[in-house]
């Protein structure tokens, strides 16, 4: 009945609801830093403009999300028919997949690395090729190049990397860029840049410049908080994304999302303000792991890995109890590891509090 291949897919699992929690172990107040959520909330312009455009939602939105993409085309420096957006950066993901990739075809990604590559690749008959990232949890740029023949079509490129909140340097990717063969289409996930502080990251609008032939897939979900509203978008030469603007759906991105994302790109306040606290916040949870003996990966995101020494499904039940979700790595086959979500610095003392109490 299924399209070949559907029924072997593992189904996405996301960050359990925190009503769910609420509910099954009978709390009035429970911290969320399972889902890598903005900590502050919406963007504050954002919420406002949103706000001024209820009375219009009997309207259809903009499909090609013409004042959206100028505003974002001005601010990156980049052409506008370069640009696709879509109802979160999970539906650009699968937009890619579905444009680039014949059954048959190979994609290669990083294991652990976001889900939805591996999801919408096998859904269109592709095979997964998964490599296994280094012992210090970095993505393996050069095995990855190994993994690459005639077959391989689209490489995905989470970068910094989701779960493990490491980056690829500007070396390390111009170096595998040089080698890359042209046939393949390198996808540049770059959900959480706002986050990084490290000079040597590379942004991949460089190589969109440079006419590499790679997209860069980027979201209003993490730094501007607005998760709930799903809008994500894709940058790479035209010709590229004019393949992924045939597939698209007509109403891909809601009226108040455009708007609401609009009114964000304004807001570098609010984006100092979220990217501050998020510093502050892993510098403490850096301190309070090492004073606790538990190995944690330095991460340049707003979430990280931690090592719990203890059976994480375990670990991860008794902490709702306390109070706070987290998501446990077992599903990415780290049956002691933790990914936390850095929250403010009341949600993150809680949720040390809450540590130490399940693992005494």
């Amino acid at each position: 009945m299924f399209r070949k291949g559907i029924a072997e897919i593992k189904a996405y699992v996301p960050g359990k609801p925190i009503e769910d929690v609420m509910r099954e172990f009978g709390l009035t107040e429970v911290v969320k830093l399972a889902s890598n959520e903005n900590p502050l909330g919406p963007s504050p312009k954002a919420l406002e403009a949103m706000r001024g455009a209820l009375d219009s939602l009997n309207i259809y939105p903009d499909g090609a999300c013409l004042a959206l993409t100028k505003k974002l085309a001005d601010k990156l420096d980049v052409d506008p028919d370069g640009i696709v957006f879509g109802n979160g950066e999970d539906n650009i993901i699968t937009l890619i997949s579905k444009t680039f990739l014949n059954e048959g075809e190979e994609m290669i990604m990083a294991d652990p690395s976001f889900s939805s590559f591996e999801i919408s690749a096998r859904a269109m008959g592709a095979k997964v090729i998964m490599v296994p990232v280094r012992p210090d949890f970095t993505t393996d740029l050069d095995a990855i190049l190994e993994a690459v023949n005639d077959k391989t079509k689209l490489i995905y490129l989470c970068n910094p990397n989701n779960p493990t909140g490491t980056i690829c340097t500007r070396d390390e990717v111009e170096k595998f860029l040089d080698k890359l063969p042209d046939h393949v289409v390198l996808v540049f996930d770059e959900a959480y840049k706002e986050f990084v502080d490290d000079p040597s990251y590379p942004e991949g609008l460089d190589y969109v410049r440079a006419g590499h032939n790679v997209l860069v897939s980027r979201t209003f979900s993490k730094v501007y908080g607005l998760a709930g509203i799903r809008v994500g978008y894709a940058i790479g030469h035209p010709e590229l994304i004019g393949g992924m603007k045939r597939i698209r759906e007509a109403f891909a991105t809601n009226r108040l999302a455009q708007i609401g994302a609009i009114a964000a790109l304004d807001d570098d306040e609010f984006l100092k303000k979220v990217t501050d606290v998020i510093r502050e916040g892993r510098e403490y949870l850096y301190q309070e792991f090492e004073r606790m003996g538990l190995p944690y990966v330095k991460s340049h995101t707003n979430f990280m890995m931690v090592d719990t020494k203890k059976d994480i499904k375990q670990v991860f039940v008794d902490l709702q109890r306390e109070g706070v979700i987290v998501r446990p790595a077992h599903i990415w086959n780290l049956p002691t590891w933790a990914r936390v979500t850095v929250g403010t610095m009341e949600e993150n003392r809680k949720f040390i509090e809450a540590l130490e109490k399940v693992l005494a």
